[in-house]
């Protein structure tokens, strides 16, 4: 069924493989443009440096525009340095003042990082951002500022918008923080804590911790910067006060961006190549290569990078209500994982594994709901419309595979996939349209937040 008004400015028909030479349609190489968590994280270390930094290959995104933006609206000096591949960030840090305002969209990394640096800085400073950002958990960071005895206005709400009063320092001190909804809080407060006279000691008091691989990112970057971080157990971080340095710091390509053009190669028989694959990451998207493997796709490091290679293994209901009906045609299997901690995996492994021969279940990610979107919700609403059979627990997803198709009581012949402002919602549509015909991928735009042109490089891959 098409749900909502088809608008050729922002919707995207979904390019489609031809079922019958599904085996040579894809053998592309592919450069993911550079990490947004990297890169985010860079730029607000170099901001608290006390010499200049060069960030070279950095993404251009909507998440990380925002950063730059609100940094710079800070005081700090961010300018852009023409390449033969682009551009680079030169940093360099000045004293942090206000008053101002940012616009942190609906960047988690924006909304979680920014105001405990902006705390840093005289004056008042006003954050907000779209609307779903006023609905997504902020609260644990802002009490843990209240904690350090930072002001912030919030009306007792604890979300945005918010009003930081900065006094120009922050003592420090040891926090009590529950970051169960998500990594970011703990990173946030961990990036502060060179900054502040005296360091910070974090602890996360709550039941679980989703993403951990984010929160070693962040330890693995501020070591980088030279700051000194002890970890005690998996709940608590102990940062000293620093002088950080600045660095010349090639940005890695985004892995969890990788995830889509990984997935069509599997789904359709193909081979895609993934440029500059790191050897060694703390990105949780380098656990694609494992969780990609189990569901049966061949991956191995080739002198360019990652080469994906699917199979081409074609049965089931080809022709179902005069429609393609596709499930076990990419001699793929299920699986059953816990993706607690790289939740951001999940649209692109649910829209596979909705395409495979045998179930899956998708585990203990009910951070997800708190997202962008309900991704729980918007993944098993979004492949049931196309007959799928998705169902949902507080914390998993079930998916039993089922010819993917367009209803025979559909009025047209296209589907409205939609993405909830979601830029990975977004790329799980594109990938189920390579084989299902008539997806129509709803504000393809939203991919800008992680990807700045995600629709042309979909085109590269598959040949234009």
């Amino acid at each position: 069924m098409v749900t909502g008004r088809i608008s050729a400015m922002t919707n995207w028909p979904a390019p489609t493989i031809d079922a019958s030479n599904r085996a040579v349609a894809i053998d592309s190489t592919i450069t993911i443009p550079g990490s947004k968590s990297v890169t985010n994280r860079a730029l607000i270390l170099a901001a608290i440096s006390q010499t200049p930094s060069r960030l070279r290959k950095p993404l251009s995104s909507r998440d990380t525009d925002l950063m730059v933006k609100g940094l710079r609206s800070l005081g700090c000096q961010i300018d852009e340095v023409k390449t033969d591949e682009g551009f680079d960030y030169l940093i360099t840090p000045n004293k942090l003042v206000g008053p101002t305002q940012i616009d942190v969209g609906n960047a988690g990394t924006v909304m979680r990082f920014l105001p405990p640096i902006a705390a840093l800085a005289n004056g008042l400073i006003h954050f907000d951002g779209d609307a779903r950002s006023h609905e997504r958990p902020l609260g644990p960071v802002i009490s843990a500022l209240e904690q350090l005895g930072i002001s912030i206005e919030h009306g007792n709400k604890y979300r945005l918008p918010l009003t930081i009063n900065g006094s120009g320092k922050i003592a420090g001190g040891e926090i009590e923080v529950d970051a169960s909804a998500s990594s970011q809080f703990v990173s946030a407060l961990l990036l502060l804590g060179p900054a502040t006279e005296n360091g910070i000691t974090v602890k996360h008091i709550g039941s679980t911790l989703p993403s951990q691989p984010h929160i070693d990112m962040t330890v693995q970057m501020l070591r980088q910067f030279g700051a000194t971080v002890e970890v005690v157990g998996n709940s608590t971080w102990i940062v000293l006060p620093s002088k950080l340095t600045g660095q010349d710091l090639t940005i890695e390509p985004d892995l969890s961006n990788a995830a889509p053009f990984m997935a069509a190669a599997m789904i359709t028989g193909g081979r895609v190549v993934i440029k500059d694959w790191p050897k060694v990451t703390t990105q949780p998207g380098d656990q694609l290569r494992k969780i990609f493997s189990d569901m049966g796709a061949q991956i191995s490091f080739v002198e360019d990078g990652l080469a994906v290679q699917g199979k081409s293994s074609v049965s089931g209901d080809n022709n179902a209500a005069g429609l393609t009906g596709l499930t076990g045609l990419t001699g793929l299997t299920g699986i059953d994982v816990d993706l607690h901690d790289v939740g951001e995996l999940t649209p692109s492994i649910a829209a596979v594994a909705a395409l495979a021969s045998t179930p899956s279940a998708l585990r203990n990610i009910e951070h997800l709901r708190l997202h962008e979107t309900d991704r729980l919700s918007a993944l098993a609403n979004e492949i049931n419309k196309l007959g799928g059979d998705v169902t949902q627990t507080a914390s998993d997803l079930m998916i039993n595979p089922k010819p993917l198709k367009l209803s025979a009581a559909t009025p047209t012949d296209h589907y409205l996939f939609n993405t909830y402002e979601d830029h990975r919602m977004a790329t799980a549509g594109a990938i189920i349209g390579l084989v299902v015909p008539g997806v129509i991928v709803e504000n393809i735009e939203t991919t800008k937040k992680t990807l700045p042109d995600f629709p042309g490089l979909w085109r590269q891959m598959l040949g234009n």
